[in-house]
C-alpha cells in the first residue's frame, strides 16, 4: 500500500505542475540577477545580496522566497487533497472495501504527505544550486557571521537547511490533513487550509499579540538560516522543530480520531 500511494502521488500530473513551478522559482529569481548585474544592497530576501558572489546562495534564497507561499500552497493542495481527494472521486469507499484497516490507509496517504513536503523542498534547493553554479561562481561559503566555510561543508549547512525547511511544513501538512478528513470537497479543505496560514501569517504580524507569535506554526519557519551562523545557532532551529512536532501530534492524533470514525459514504 506504501508504494501503491506514493506511486499514484507521484504520477498525477498536477503533482509534476507544482514541481515544475517551485523549480521555476529559483530559476527566475538568478537569472534576474544575472540580467540585472547585482544582486541589490541589503534589499530583497535574505542572501539575495550574496548569489552574485557565490552562487550556492541561490539555493537559500529560493528557500527564503518560496517558504511562505509557494511551498505552503504546494503543501495544502497534496495534503487537503489526501482524503477528500479520494471521497470527491468516490474512490475512498472502495479503498476501504479492501481487506485494509482505516488506520492503515490513514498511515499510508500521512507517509505520501511527508514524503511530497520533502521532494518539493528538495526540488527547490537543488533547482536553486543548479542555476548558481551554472549562472555564478561558486566557492567557499561565507557565513552570516563573517567566517568562511569549504565548500563541502557549506553544501552539507544547505542540505541541512533544506532538511529543516522540510520538517517545517510538517505542522502545516498535519493541519491540512485533518482538514482533508473534515470534507468530500477537495478545494474546500485546500481553501482553508491556506485560510489557516495567512491567519497565522497575520497573526504573527501583529506586535500585540506577541504572547502567542512563539505558538504559531509560521513563526520560527524562517530560522532555517541560523544553520549558516558559526557557530550555528540552534534555539530557533529547536523550537521550531518541536512546535512543528506538537502541530503533527495534536492534527494528526485528530485526523485519526475523525477518520476512523467516520461514515464513508463516497
Amino acid at each position: 500500500m506504501w508504494r501503491a500511494e506514493l506511486a499514484h502521488l507521484f504520477r498525477r500530473r498536477r503533482v509534476h505542475a507544482l514541481l515544475v513551478v517551485l523549480a521555476l522559482v529559483p530559476i527566475g529569481i538568478a537569472v534576474a540577477v544575472r540580467l540585472s548585474g547585482h544582486a541589490g544592497h541589503g534589499d530583497g530576501p535574505q542572501f539575495l545580496n550574496q548569489v552574485t558572489n557565490n552562487g550556492v546562495f541561490a539555493a537559500m534564497v529560493a528557500l527564503t522566497v518560496t517558504l511562505p507561499v509557494f511551498l505552503p500552497l504546494a503543501i495544502a493542495v497534496v495534503a487537503g487533497d489526501a482524503i477528500a481527494g479520494e471521497a470527491s472521486l468516490g474512490t475512498l469507499r472502495y479503498l476501504l472495501v479492501a481487506p485494509v484497516g482505516r488506520g492503515r490507509l490513514l498511515a499510508a496517504k500521512a507517509v505520501t504527505v511527508i514524503a511530497f513536503c520533502l521532494v518539493a523542498t528538495l526540488t527547490v534547493t537543488v533547482a536553486g544550486l543548479a542555476i548558481g553554479a551554472i549562472l555564478f561562481p561558486i566557492g567557499r561559503v561565507t557565513t552570516l557571521s563573517g567566517t568562511t566555510l569549504p565548500l563541502s561543508a557549506g553544501m552539507v549547512r544547505i542540505a541541512a537547511a533544506a532538511g529543516v525547511v522540510s520538517l517545517s511544513l510538517l505542522g502545516l501538512a498535519a493541519i491540512s490533513f485533518f482538514i482533508s478528513t473534515l470534507t468530500d470537497v477537495a478545494v474546500g479543505a485546500m481553501a482553508a487550509t491556506l485560510g489557516v496560514l495567512v491567519l497565522s501569517g497575520l497573526l504573527d504580524s501583529v506586535p500585540q499579540l506577541g504572547a502567542i507569535h512563539p505558538w504559531l506554526f509560521t513563526h520560527h519557519w524562517l530560522t532555517f538560516g541560523d544553520l549558516l551562523r558559526s557557530p550555528v545557532s540552534w534555539t530557533g532551529i529547536r523550537a521550531n522543530l518541536f512546535l512543528q512536532a506538537g502541530y503533527v501530534l495534536v492534527f494528526g492524533s485528530a485526523a485519526w480520531a475523525r477518520f476512523t470514525r467516520r461514515d464513508v459514504l463516497a
